[in-house]
């Protein structure tokens, strides 16, 4: 499945979430391949960012990455980062944007 999230950099971190984004851990990038990610790409307009995922099942991946430490450390810096910190928890699933046209 792909999902679609929309989440906004505060605009005087821009420059520190990018950098962050170039030292995503390994561990983290592993445990979310492991939870059924394929692919999350992320697409900044000014201070909105884009993404998209493309996972076996989100609901899971939400739940299996929710508690995991190095998740939650992330998470922890995104929250410095982001102005509204989106609900990655298995509560959160229901907020991705919907599908309004597909080719």
């Amino acid at each position: 499945m792909r999902v679609a999230l929309h989440t906004r950099v505060r605009a005087d971190r821009i420059a520190a979430y990018e950098q962050a984004h170039r030292e995503v851990p390994e561990e983290l990038t592993a445990a979310i391949r492991a939870a059924g990610a394929t692919g999350w790409t992320i697409w900044r307009s000014g201070a909105d960012l884009f993404h998209l995922l493309e996972v076996e099942d989100y609901p899971r991946l939400l739940t299996e990455l929710g508690e995991l430490p190095v998740n939650t450390a992330w998470q922890a810096r995104m929250a410095e980062l982001l102005e509204v910190v989106h609900d990655y928890s298995a509560d959160g699933a229901s907020a991705p944007l919907p599908v309004v046209w597909q080719l």
